[in-house]
C-alpha cells in the first residue's frame, strides 16, 4: 500500500534518520549549482537535477585507499582505513541516477570486488524523486529511449512523487520499509485521490520526453563504423575538456596517485577521463588512442556497445548531462544517430 508524506513533515523526517545514526545525503544548492551534499537536518533544495550525479556520494571524486610512512624508499607503515559501518541514506535520486547506480553496482562486481563502492553501497538507501513538472524533465532528457521512465523503480528502495502538498510514497525493499518505520506517524495511508492523481503526474512527464533515440541496430551499426572517417568528423568539434565524463552518471573511471608530504602519504584514487589524451598512455610511451577521434569513439561505444556486451546493460541512463553541459553542443543522440546512417 503506497503512503504519503506531508513536505512540511521531510525535515522532520531526515532529522528522526540522521538521530538514529544515519547519513542523509540530498541535492543542495551550493553558489547556484545543485550538488549531493550532506543535509544536516535540512530539506532537499528545490531543484531540477544536481551537476554531479549522485554516485559522488558511492564513488567519491577524491578517495583515500590506505595512507603510509615512509623513510627514505622504504614503508615502515601501511594503515588501511577503517571499513565504516554508517548507514547512508540518499534523498532525491532522480530515477535515470538511480539506474545509472545499477550500472555501477554491475561494474564494480564484475570481474574485482571494489571494497571501497560495495562498502558504500551496502549501507546506502536510495530513496528516488519522480520527474514531474515544472522542474523535470529537462528538453536534454531521453530515459525513455534508453529504459527508463520519469518514474522508473529501478535501483530506488523507495520512489517519491510530488502531488502537490505532500509526496506519494512507494516503497520497494526492506530498506525502503525500514524508513516508514523510522517514519512513523509522518507517513499516512494514501487515499485512492492520492494514487490518482500520482499516475496523472507520472503520465504527464513521460509525455514531456520530447528526445528520442532509436536504439534499434546500434550494436551493430558501432561494430560497422570502427574504422569510419565518420569519427574524424565528429571529433573536430570536441575540445577534449572531458566535461561529458565527469558529469556522467554511469562514467567510473579513476587514476591512482601517491600524495607524500614530509614522509607521510596517502594512496588516492580520484576520477578520470577517457578523454584526456595522456589517460591511456602506457609506460613505453605509446598511447593507443592517441587522437581526439579515439578518445571520442570510445565513449561512445564505452555507453553503447561495451557495456551492453559486458554487464547486459546500456551505459547510458538518458540523463542529458553531457548534452546540456557541452560547451561546443556535441549531443551524444545526434552522434549515435550519424554513426547508424554510416553504418548503411
Amino acid at each position: 500500500m503506497a503512503s504519503i508524506i506531508n513536505k512540511d513533515k521531510v525535515a522532520e523526517l531526515v532529522k528522526k534518520v540522521s538521530s538514529s545514526g544515519c547519513e542523509v545525503f540530498g541535492p543542495v544548492e551550493n553558489g547556484g549549482v545543485t550538488l549531493f551534499r550532506n543535509l544536516d537536518g535540512g530539506i532537499p533544495s528545490d531543484f531540477t537535477n544536481s551537476k554531479k550525479p549522485p554516485k559522488e556520494v558511492l564513488f567519491p571524486q577524491t578517495e583515500t585507499m590506505f595512507d603510509f610512512e615512509i623513510d627514505g624508499s622504504k614503508i615502515t607503515a601501511l594503515v588501511e582505513p577503517v571499513e565504516a559501518q554508517t548507514p547512508i541514506l540518499m534523498l532525491g535520486v532522480r530515477p535515470c541516477d538511480a539506474r545509472a547506480i545499477q550500472v555501477l553496482d554491475a561494474l564494480f562486481t564484475w570481474d574485482y570486488i571494489d571494497p571501497y563502492y560495495v562498502n558504500k553501497r551496502d549501507r546506502a538507501t536510495i530513496i528516488g524523486f519522480s520527474c514531474t513538472e515544472p522542474h523535470m524533465p529537462l528538453q536534454s532528457c531521453f530515459c525513455t529511449s534508453v529504459g527508463g521512465s520519469p518514474s522508473s523503480k529501478d535501483g530506488l528502495d523507495m520512489l517519491w512523487t510530488d502531488i502537490g502538498d505532500r509526496y506519494l510514497v512507494e516503497s520497494f525493499t526492506d530498506k525502503g520499509n525500514k524508513i516508514l518505520e523510522t517514519g512513523g506517524n509522518l507517513f499516512a495511508n494514501a487515499a485512492k485521490d492520492d494514487e490518482k492523481k500520482t499516475e496523472d503526474v507520472k503520465k504527464l512527464a513521460e509525455s514531456k520526453i520530447v528526445r528520442k533515440l532509436d536504439t534499434e541496430g546500434i550494436e551493430k551499426a558501432l561494430e560497422a563504423t570502427f574504422d569510419h572517417e565518420y569519427w574524424d568528423e565528429f571529433a573536430r568539434r570536441c575540445l577534449g575538456c572531458g566535461e561529458c565524463t565527469l558529469l556522467c552518471p554511469t562514467c567510473h573511471c579513476f587514476d591512482i596517485n601517491d600524495v607524500i608530504t614530509r614522509g607521510k602519504g596517502k594512496r588516492e584514487r580520484t576520477w578520470d577521463s577517457c578523454q584526456y589524451p595522456y589517460y591511456t598512455i602506457h609506460a613505453s610511451g605509446h598511447n593507443p588512442r592517441p587522437d581526439k577521434k579515439h578518445r571520442q569513439r570510445n565513449r561512445v561505444y564505452h555507453k553503447f556497445l561495451y557495456s551492453n556486451k559486458n554487464l547486459d546493460m546500456l551505459g547510458c541512463v538518458g540523463c542529458g548531462r553531457c548534452i546540456s553541459t557541452c560547451p561546443v553542443n556535441i549531443d551524444i543522440i545526434e552522434v549515435v544517430e550519424g554513426a547508424k546512417e554510416a553504418a548503411k
